[in-house]
């Protein structure tokens, strides 16, 4: 699958920032052009918090966060990128003066996205010299976490650039639909403007608040939503008749004055400061910051839901994230054997985000615990127990684990981990693992593992084959020339 190489990002906002998360997060190397005297602030803001919200989103071994340089000049950052993300303010003039000077800077091959939430590919690229290479790549915020993307082709937009759009974004966990004829506002936002029209007006008429409002949806059709969206939603509510009984029992609802959609709401002072006061009211004191950290958690745990759906196949944007996941380990599978295996392998470099941490700013306990999981997996990898090897019935199962805490790990520390094979068999693997902070060498925690190779579809222990006995072997016996280390052996409350 084609993958981005270099990305660059226009515009630093609310959007253009999730996009550099996104890429960045990816080991996309980003190059930045925003005027804004305060884009390194705010892009840092919002990369603080897609990181915090990966390290709750996944366990998957995220490859090397990508390196981030803001530029002096727009053409400087598109010199080098095959993938241009303009996220300039929603002015149809400004964009178009943006998209010429990306066009007359970017490479041949470079695709040019449009984060446009409505503006038509056709009038974006009207004046651009390569206007084929121009199409609309509507994210929906946070960018780093809803991997929705919406991808709509102009007159002049070529097929092999919708092609190229779509394939490159499954690498970096999004999901592009293409939208087969351009329209104002695309499929979402003019669901959502639906939506929101007849919302003000239930306001205006104080038929209810905004946080009564807010309830309606997020405790009934929301979740469904979420899950089904709208569609499938109703199919099930047609009962065994599915979608066509649905159709002809509420179909003639549409001929009922329900709502004032072909109405437009006059958004008056007074409405405004309606909507102000009580949108004020039901944030609680609650920063902007805060409500996006708030927001960003919810959504792991909605999507971390729905990866576990269908029996474990991953339902909706779950089985996405599901299949995303899966990329990550076969790419974190290539390792080698290293050039000196005659002293414990460093295998994990961390560094310990706002989501690892309790309230005293220390890592918590099941945090120790998955690093030490992952350091492990990375040994597995080593020795050819990749992802590959799981899928076709085999691996090696954690059954006994003895955690000791030495130090402490804290908010932003850099840490990394370190492990020595003391014992290996055909059947059994026994490691030893150290947690240090980087930037000491301190010791932190240690962890005592056994490993038992197991045939996952008979349930049992079995034999390892040969291959990855070998690189087990090797290890073990460059590593029993090593001094054994302090600690291994203990059970809890031994004395020292």
């Amino acid at each position: 699958m084609t993958k981005i190489s270099k990305a660059a990002c226009i515009g630093g906002g609310v959007i253009g920032g999730g996009w550099i998360a996104r890429f960045l997060l990816a080991g996309i190397d980003v190059d930045v052009f925003d005027p804004h005297p305060e884009a390194g602030r705010i892009v840092g803001e919002v990369i603080a918090n897609a990181e915090k919200a990966y390290a709750m989103l996944t366990g998957a071994p995220l490859p090397p966060r990508g390196r981030l340089r803001f530029c002096q000049t727009l053409a400087e950052a598109v010199a080098d990128a095959d993938w241009i993300q303009e996220s300039v303010p929603e002015r149809l003039d400004l964009k178009r003066g943006v998209l010429i000077e990306i066009d007359a800077a970017a490479r041949p091959d470079a695709l040019i996205g449009s984060s446009t939430s409505g503006l038509l590919p056709t009038d974006l690229q009207r004046d651009m010299t390569h206007p084929e290479r121009l199409f609309v790549a509507h994210p929906y915020n946070p960018v780093y976490l809803l991997p929705l993307v919406e991808i709509v082709g102009g007159e002049k937009t070529s097929a092999a650039t919708i092609r190229a759009a779509m394939e490159r974004l499954p690498p970096i966990g999004m999901k592009g639909v293409h939208i087969a004829k351009e329209i104002e506002a695309f499929v979402g936002d003019r669901l959502l403007e639906a939506l929101w029209r007849e919302a003000l007006w239930l306001i205006h008429d104080d038929i209810c608040t905004v946080e009564t409002l807010d309830d309606v949806i997020r405790y009934s059709f929301g979740l469904r939503w979420a899950q089904m969206g709208l569609f499938q939603t109703y199919r099930i509510a047609g009962g065994e008749a599915g979608m066509r009984h649905f159709l002809a029992q509420f179909g003639p609802c549409l001929a009922w004055p329900w709502t004032k959609l072909t109405d437009v709401v006059d958004l008056d002072d007074a409405l405004i400061e309606k909507i102000g006061r009580q949108s004020d009211e039901q944030a609680s004191g609650l920063s902007i910051r805060q409500l996006e950290r708030i927001r960003d958690e919810n959504l792991v745990g909605i999507l971390q839901a729905l990866k576990g759906g269908d029996g474990g196949k991953g339902w909706g944007a779950g089985k996405l994230l599901k299949g995303f996941e899966q990329s990550l380990w076969a790419r974190g599978g290539g390792e080698t054997m290293p050039a000196d295996p005659s002293k414990p392998l460093r295998l994990i470099e961390a560094k310990v985000s706002p989501a690892w941490v309790d309230y005293n700013g220390h890592m918590t306990e099941h945090r120790y615990l998955q690093v030490f999981g992952d350091t492990s997996d990375a040994l597995l990898r080593l020795v050819g127990v990749d992802l590959a090897y799981v899928e076709a019935g085999h691996s090696y199962y954690t059954v006994e684990s003895h955690i000791r805490h030495l130090g402490e790990a804290k908010l932003g520390q850099a840490i990394h981990s370190a492990c020595q094979i003391l014992t290996a068999d055909e059947k059994r693997l026994h490691v030893f693992h150290t947690l240090h902070d980087t930037a000491t060498g301190e010791l932190i925690a240690t962890a005592e593992q056994m490993l038992l190779h197991v045939d996952s579809k008979e349930g049992k222990a079995v034999a390892a084959p040969a291959a990855v006995l070998d690189r087990v072997k090797a290890i073990a016996a460059a590593h029993a020339e090593l001094a054994l280390p302090e600690g291994a052996g203990r059970h809890v409350g031994q004395r020292r």
